[in-house]
């Protein structure tokens, strides 16, 4: 892929980050906005926009690390295990799966229902599951597999620090951006190396 390419996905990356945090933060931090909203103060709410949105380019930088860190992660896995590296690959999505849903649950103080900790990871799986689809489909089968990984694995590892969290805000805050910019890139990734110029 050309340096001009590179730059080009950094940035827009970086852009959808930033929106997305904001369009989410009127949704999970809607109070933050309401106390400015009635009577209408215009710097305020400024600048909280600009407050999330440099969130945003935050959590878009965690994503496209995370991106570029499976890309080179991949090489290795496809050189060292050969044709077990798919296979490792869907253990590893178990894994996280199960860790998403347990250690989440275990590590909660108050004795609450573990419902929504699965609805949490199944609501991952149905997505990365799409997403995977739709990168096999334009790209071929074999990409379906390390998609699903990417949009698993790797999602789930940069959600991590928005998961110790004490509130729940901010996972909810971080999952966003980094859901929508980790699909960004995969689905444009083969676009852009697809590009003559």
């Amino acid at each position: 892929m050309k340096s001009r390419n590179v730059v080009r996905l950094f940035f827009s990356t970086l852009l959808i980050g930033g929106f997305t945090t904001v369009i989410a933060s009127f949704f999970v931090k809607w109070e933050r906005y309401q106390e400015f909203l009635n009577p209408f103060d215009w710097f305020e709410v400024l600048g909280l926009i600009i407050v999330f949105s440099a969130l945003g380019f935050v959590f878009s930088l965690v994503s496209q690390m995370g991106f570029f860190a499976y890309l080179t992660v991949n090489q290795f896995g496809l050189s060292i295990f050969r044709s077990f590296w798919p296979i490792i690959q869907v253990v590893l999505i178990g894994v996280t799966l199960f860790d998403l849903v347990y250690f989440r649950y275990k590590g909660v103080a108050d004795e609450s229902s573990i419902f929504p900790y699965l609805l949490v990871a199944m609501a991952l799986f149905v997505y990365s599951w799409i997403i995977a689809g739709i990168k096999a489909k334009e790209t071929n089968r074999s990409a379906f597999i390390p998609a699903l990984f990417f949009m698993i694995v790797v999602t789930t590892i940069e959600w991590v620090p928005g998961l110790r969290t004490n509130g729940g805000d901010y996972a909810w805050l971080m999952i966003v951006p980094l859901i929508i910019c980790n699909t960004y890139q995969l689905l444009i990734l083969h676009r852009l190396q697809d590009k003559k110029g």
